[in-house]
Order: structure tokens, then C-alpha cells, then sequence
């Protein structure tokens, strides 16, 4: 079976990190630099005052880079971004953190749900998903449920808080970033497949 197809057999539509030359080394660094561009997003943070969790770029970051490189690239890029973070030597996580402490921090659950995330967004990437702006948008708005799936009652244990009170300090100051987040990759995505298109064209 070639790597073109998926596992039930059927064929799967490229995604563009697909586009570039090359097989296994270029899957091993797509992967590496996929952890190592989350964990630089990562320091785009912005501490609130009123929420323990921060605003960073890393879920742009996460599922941006989840679209470009399907769903295995994807989640091997995030296991190993929350793998190195996990230990003292790479504290790339928000704000410079890093260690097994993070376990207990309120914001981990996010983390784990990049893995989620990032496997979902690298799926429905594959199945043409990122090639409009309305199916670009339906992906994230997908990806980013899932990380809150897993972020919020994360949260809301470590912090002990309620449902109401954890979607006060755990969604809801997000949300309109999210939002424009969304629609720069509603652009970023359809744009890049249609210079994909047109260098074919000219090919």
C-alpha cells in the first residue's frame, strides 16, 4: 500500500507539507520543527489577571501546522512538543515553562488536547477540509473544541472550580481571539493551495 493511501485502503488527498520533495527525512524534520515552531508560538503569551491560563499563540500555531501536515506528522509533532516540554532540558511550554510540574499547572489540560487536536485538524486536512475558506473554518472551529474538550475540566479540577466558573476563566476570554484566528487561517490555508495550483499550472 503506498503512503498515499490511508489505512482502510482509500486514497487520501495530499496535504501541502506533501508538496514538498522528498520521504522520511523530510517527514522527521517537518515533525521537529512543527514542536519546535509550537513551543516559539508558545512565547507569544499574554498574561490576564483574572485567568490562570494565559493567551499565546501556540493553538493557532497547533492547528495551522496540523493542516499542513496531516494527521500523523501532526501528532508525532505534538507528542514530542509535550514530551521535551515535560522534562527540565526544553521549557517551551507558555512563558517559559517547562517540567513535570506542568502537570499540575491549569493550563496542561490544553497541551494535551493540542495532541487531540492536531491529529483531528491533520484528518480532515487530508480529506480536503483546508481547501476553502468555509471547510478551513469548520476544521478550526473542530480543532478548537476539542483543545477546550480537554482544557476546561482540566482547569476546573486544578483550580476547583465549577463548570460555570471554569468556562469564565477558561473559554470565554478566548474566544473572540479565537475567532480571529480562525478567519487568518480561513486565508492562509485556501490561499496557499490555490499558489500550490497555480505553480502546477505553470509546471
Amino acid at each position: 500500500m503506498s503512503v498515499s493511501q490511508s489505512a482502510i485502503g482509500r486514497p487520501r488527498r495530499l496535504v501541502l507539507a506533501d508538496v514538498l520533495p522528498g520521504d522520511r527525512v523530510r517527514d522527521a524534520v517537518l515533525v521537529l520543527s512543527f514542536a519546535a515552531f509550537t513551543g516559539l508560538a508558545a512565547q507569544l503569551s499574554v498574561r490576564l489577571p483574572f485567568t490562570p491560563v494565559p493567551i499565546t499563540g501556540q493553538t493557532f500555531a497547533v492547528l495551522l501546522g496540523a493542516a499542513a501536515l496531516g494527521w500523523r506528522r501532526a501528532l508525532a509533532g505534538m507528542v514530542l512538543y509535550l514530551a521535551l516540554g515535560l522534562t527540565p532540558w526544553v521549557p517551551w511550554f507558555a512563558e517559559g515553562s517547562g517540567g513535570t510540574g506542568m502537570l499540575q499547572a491549569p493550563s496542561f489540560g490544553y497541551i494535551v488536547g493540542f495532541l487531540v487536536a492536531a491529529a483531528l485538524v491533520g484528518w480532515l486536512a487530508e480529506r480536503g477540509w483546508d481547501r476553502t475558506p468555509p471547510r478551513t473554518v469548520v476544521t478550526m472551529v473542530a480543532g478548537n473544541l476539542v483543545v477546550y474538550a480537554f482544557g476546561l475540566p482540566y482547569l476546573m479540577a486544578t483550580v476547583g472550580v465549577g463548570l460555570a466558573k471554569g468556562l469564565e476563566l477558561g473559554v470565554t476570554p478566548f474566544l473572540a481571539g479565537d475567532a480571529l484566528k480562525i478567519l487568518l487561517a480561513a486565508g492562509l490555508l485556501p490561499g496557499a493551495w490555490a499558489l500550490v495550483g497555480r505553480d502546477r499550472n505553470r509546471g
